[in-house]
């Protein structure tokens, strides 16, 4: 059997493979059924201090497309596939005091797999400061084996929260360093991908002793408007709000920040998210540099926890070994990072030979002569 173990910012994982912090992992019983599935790793949905309340009806759906029209709708309909997840939920509505117990009774029942406490709290002054630090305070007491900053979440209720955090290089670095002085257990930093500049962002949280970045998180987006009815495919009497795209159709974008922290940053440890749902999209962020990936959407369609999900990345992860083991890459370690010096600035990418080309620039200020256009 391949050997699947890893160690990520210190922990040993069985596996690489986690479920990311999301409805699948609000409960306790569905963690425990994760666990029982053979993931590797979970992270709580996120833990606050302060009352949570979502919207009326629905807070998630799946969007799908269809093959002769590339139509995008949350209606389902026969011969669609899945494009993507979409959601306005806020982070639980539990009390720490409701999660604090039952962390202790996951890592009791499952000692060897691996529980991350997500946590927010509010930014800008001492006392959001030193709601971060209760929050990380109870739940490495509880037994959890490191904490997940929510610095991501699109759609919060309280400006000061979430991704609001997450596009402020200053707020980063802060919280991250006040959550490091009483943290005992690793921590990770979750960013929004909704900044001019990702990397910016994960520089900060490594200033302020980050132990790994994650990302990344949905992305900011509005459902589509049905086009009979004219309302949003999703609203509360008839209104709707920025929500977060996830799934399949982000796969590139999150791909791309990856490569560019993964870069930026070599020797540090990333957990990449977004579009995994086999082996062959995860195999992609391992082959850029990152030591554990994250899963959702996948998982929100197969039993909420996804037992058949982390079968096929297992599967996969085993026949990848095996096929390359002649090269050397028996382990995740071996072949981590080997495509991340693959990404170069376009200029870098080879172009054709000969004075036609002028590296993108023409010889003189101006339009080209109609002869030009023409042979073009």
């Amino acid at each position: 059997m391949a050997d699947r173990t890893t160690t990520f910012t210190g922990i040993e994982f069985e596996n690489p493979f986690l479920l990311s912090s999301a409805p699948p992992t609000e409960s306790e019983s569905n963690i425990m059924r994760a666990f029982e599935a053979g993931w590797g790793g979970v992270v709580t949905k996120t833990i606050g201090l302060h009352p949570v309340v979502n919207v009326v009806g629905a807070k998630a759906k799946f969007m799908r497309t269809s093959p002769d029209d590339a139509y995008v709708s949350m209606k389902k309909r026969p011969g669609a596939a899945l494009h993507s997840s979409w959601n306005w939920e806020l982070i639980s509505d539990k009390a720490l005091d409701w999660w604090v117990p039952r962390i202790r009774r996951i890592k009791d029942a499952f000692p060897n797999r691996v529980l991350i406490a997500s946590i927010m709290a509010g930014s800008g002054n001492d006392k959001e400061l030193r709601n971060w630090q209760t929050l990380a305070e109870a739940c490495q007491d509880a037994g959890a084996d490191g904490v997940e900053l929510n610095f991501s979440c699109p759609h919060m209720d309280r400006k000061d929260m979430g991704s609001n955090i997450g596009k402020d290089e200053g707020l980063c670095s802060v919280v991250t360093e006040a959550v490091k002085e009483v943290a005992t257990v690793p921590v990770w930093t979750k960013l929004t991908p909704a900044t001019p500049d990702i990397v910016v962002e994960a520089a900060a949280c490594f200033r302020g002793g980050a132990d790994a970045i994650v990302s990344s998180n949905t992305f900011p987006s509005l459902p589509i408007i049905d086009p009979e009815t004219l309302e949003f495919e999703i609203n509360v009497d008839g209104l709707v709000s920025a929500g977060g795209l996830g799934g399949p159709a982000i796969l590139p974008l999150s791909l791309c920040n990856m490569a560019r922290m993964c870069q930026a940053f070599p020797d540090r440890a990333f957990s990449g998210i977004g579009g995994i749902s086999d082996f062959a999209q995860a195999l992609s962020y391992f082959l850029i540099g990152c030591g554990t990936v994250q899963v959702c959407t996948a998982a929100m369609l197969d039993h909420a926890v996804g037992p058949n999900v982390i079968r096929k990345l297992l599967a996969g992860f085993d026949q990848f070994v095996e096929k390359h083991a002649g090269t050397g890459w028996t382990t995740l370690e071996a072949f981590r990072g080997a495509r991340r010096d693959r990404m170069v600035l376009q200029s870098e990418i080879r172009r054709p030979e000969g004075d036609d080309y002028q590296g993108g620039y023409e010889v003189v200020e101006g339009y080209a002569s109609p002869e030009q256009a023409a042979r073009v």
